[in-house]
């Protein structure tokens, strides 16, 4: 078995709808983000386990790679994507015209100027990190491709960087952004970030 357990990270691509705060909408791909998740796979074959968000936006390009690769399929609540309340179906552009002060708030620290009704960021911290070290767990010393969420994936980050909670976007995970970490089994072992936003090989 590999000393460590090998997981990328695939955002999903494009929805349907353009740009907007779709936490928990379940909009599907749109053809584009179909494309950009199939070109950022490739013909890469590496993986033992597919796991992913119940969302459809990751649930149906995942379900289709399984089935091509002939892998097993994972289906986890806890890496859907975080709840954004009362901006939820709003675009991004709307809600800077409608209360720019709350948005770019919201971006510099989420734990002190959350969005009404949302999932609070320190909830939804647990909500991933509970389904990441199950992920772990399950599949040590394994290659894993999770399909998720820009959120999701950025708390996943943030672990392996050791970054404060409040710092969460402070770096982008485009459409169909690919990332790879190592989590190495000895618990005196740091995890690693191999790449980010890059491509398998």
């Amino acid at each position: 078995m590999n000393d460590f357990t090998t997981v990328d990270l695939l955002r999903h691509g494009e929805p349907a709808g353009g740009k907007k705060f779709r936490g928990a909408l379940d909009d599907p791909l749109s053809p584009l983000g179909w494309q950009q998740m199939r070109a950022a796979v490739g013909d890469f074959r590496g993986w033992q386990t597919i796991v992913s968000s119940p969302l459809i936006r990751c649930a149906a390009f995942a379900r289709e790679l399984a089935q091509q690769l002939d892998r097993p399929l994972e289906i986890v609540q806890g890496f859907s994507e975080i709840r954004f309340g009362v901006w939820e179906g709003c675009g991004v552009a709307e809600v800077h015209a409608s209360d720019p002060l709350a948005l770019a708030q919201f971006w510099r620290d989420p734990i002190a100027h959350p969005i009404p009704e949302s999932e609070p960021v320190a909830d939804f911290d647990r909500r991933v990190g509970q389904a990441w070290a199950t992920l772990l767990e399950r599949h040590r010393g394994q290659h894993v491709l999770l399909v998720a969420h820009g959120g999701t994936i950025r708390m996943v980050l943030r672990r392996i960087l050791d970054m404060p909670l409040r710092r969460l976007w402070r770096f982008e995970v485009p459409f169909a952004a690919l990332s790879r970490v190592h989590w190495f089994h000895d618990p005196e072992a740091e995890p690693r970030l191999v790449f980010h936003n890059g491509r398998v090989a």
